[in-house]
């Protein structure tokens, strides 16, 4: 595994809290559905998956009809992630050895997610790794999802590596396939509550499987 960089996803990849969308299914239902259970398009979902909170947002309520308005949407899914990532949310097994593994290898470690990155922050503190990681990625602030390869390529160029040393971790198949499409290896991570797994298995480099960790990359 000739690595030099390793460019983390955060949810669902570092951290355990993919999860955190089925309480947003209720928290949009409690807001503005009376308490119904809120189901999304199952379109719509793996879309959000990959976008940014407003571009969610804004799906949620063109797409599904959700609340009177997408900042309407927003203000409650903003709400949300904020109190998960200041109080629930959990490492992925495994990842803490693995951070460190990479610091004594003099791997560079970065975070490129579509998550905002004050949303970022308070996941990392809570999880006690920010110090591992040199710098956060936001496609709030590139201004593209990751079935674009821009968040990518900024950070790439950033760190100053080589592409084929430069390593994505995920757990989507959209974003893996993106990364591989530019050509960098992809480590893609099972996550249960990430569907499609046999297209995240084909768009990795290395793939955790169930019952695996990133363990099993030292």
């Amino acid at each position: 595994m000739n690595i030099k960089a390793a460019i983390f996803d955060m949810d669902g990849t570092l951290v355990d809290s993919l999860g955190l969308w089925e309480v947003h299914w209720k928290a949009f239902g409690d807001a503005f559905l009376h308490g119904a259970r809120f189901v999304p398009d199952p379109e719509v979902e793996l879309k959000i998956r990959t976008t940014t909170l407003r571009e969610a947002a804004e799906l949620l309520h063109r797409e599904c009809k959700l609340g009177p308005s997408s900042e309407a949407v927003y203000q409650v899914a903003n709400e949300t992630f904020r109190n998960f990532y200041a109080t629930d949310v959990t490492l992925k097994d495994g990842m803490q050895a693995y951070l460190q593994h990479c610091r004594e290898q003099g791997i560079r470690t970065v975070i490129a997610s579509a998550t905002a990155p004050e949303l970022i922050e308070i996941a990392l503190a809570h999880c006690g790794v920010r110090d591992y990681f040199e710098e956060i990625f936001s496609c709030s602030v590139v201004g593209k999802g990751k079935d674009a390869p821009d968040i990518f390529l900024h950070t790439q160029a950033w760190l100053g590596t080589k592409t084929e040393e430069t390593w994505v971790f995920e757990d989507s198949a959209v974003a893996l396939a993106t990364a591989q499409r530019i050509g960098m290896p992809t480590v893609g991570i099972y996550d249960q509550y990430t569907p499609g797994q046999d297209a995240v298995k084909k768009a990795s480099t290395i793939y955790i499987g169930p019952g695996e960790n990133v363990t099993k990359l030292i």
